[in-house]
């Protein structure tokens, strides 16, 4: 699917890893030195940065660490400041570069064939919804799986975890990527394929 997107608008990932900037709409929670603690918004992103808009602005080659909605954690040093926002750049490893680079492509993708959410298309109730959430220290916490794709899971917890954590939905790794009152999004860290969530979930239903 993703090779025929590419195909389709001439957008692959090699062209998003030269640090073409992606214009994006994804909710930020960002935090600055002094604790300052701020909903932001991201207005375009490439592997080595972003822009934000934010209501609070930071002082020059501040560090900023921002949990960003489908993203995860990033951290940065504010470059540039602009009217209602700032500019930060980082320094990711080749690998960091590359799953940014995949997640701005499928983003840009998916905005240009109007798709509302990424795993709509997708989406399969399992037969047993609940399952456990274990998080990187070890708390483990019961879980009901609301839906469920190759790609993902939306969850009901009492917890809220942060955006970028990693986490373990069953046997399945993967990263928090939404996180709201009650309401969980997972990325899992590989594609499961339908007999994996079978064998996990039992049987799958179309999502209404």
């Amino acid at each position: 699917m993703a090779a025929i997107i590419q195909r389709s608008f001439g957008i692959a990932r090699e062209d998003v890893r030269r640090h073409v900037r992606v214009s994006v709409a994804l909710t930020a929670r960002c935090m600055f030195e002094d604790r300052r603690e701020a909903t932001c918004r991201v207005l375009d992103m490439s592997v080595g940065g972003a822009a934000i808009e934010a209501p609070a602005q930071g002082h020059a080659r501040e560090r900023v660490v921002a949990y960003v909605d489908e993203i995860g954690r990033i951290e940065g040093r504010i470059v540039r400041r602009f009217s209602g926002g700032f500019a930060i750049t980082w320094n990711a490893t080749p690998a960091r570069q590359d799953k940014l680079a995949e997640r701005l492509t499928w983003i840009l993708n998916r905005a240009r064939l109007g798709f509302e959410e990424g795993r709509r298309h997708d989406r399969i109730v399992p037969a047993r919804p609940w399952s456990s959430l274990v998080f990187a220290d070890g708390t483990r916490v019961r879980c009901r799986i609301v839906d469920v794709s190759p790609s993902g899971a939306a969850i009901h917890t009492d917890l809220r975890p942060a955006i970028g954590e990693p986490v373990f939905l069953g046997r399945m790794s993967g990263t928090v990527v939404r996180s709201g009152e009650g309401s969980v999004g997972i990325e899992f860290d590989h594609h499961q394929s339908r007999n994996d969530l079978q064998d996990q979930f039992g049987r799958l239903l179309a999502a209404e």
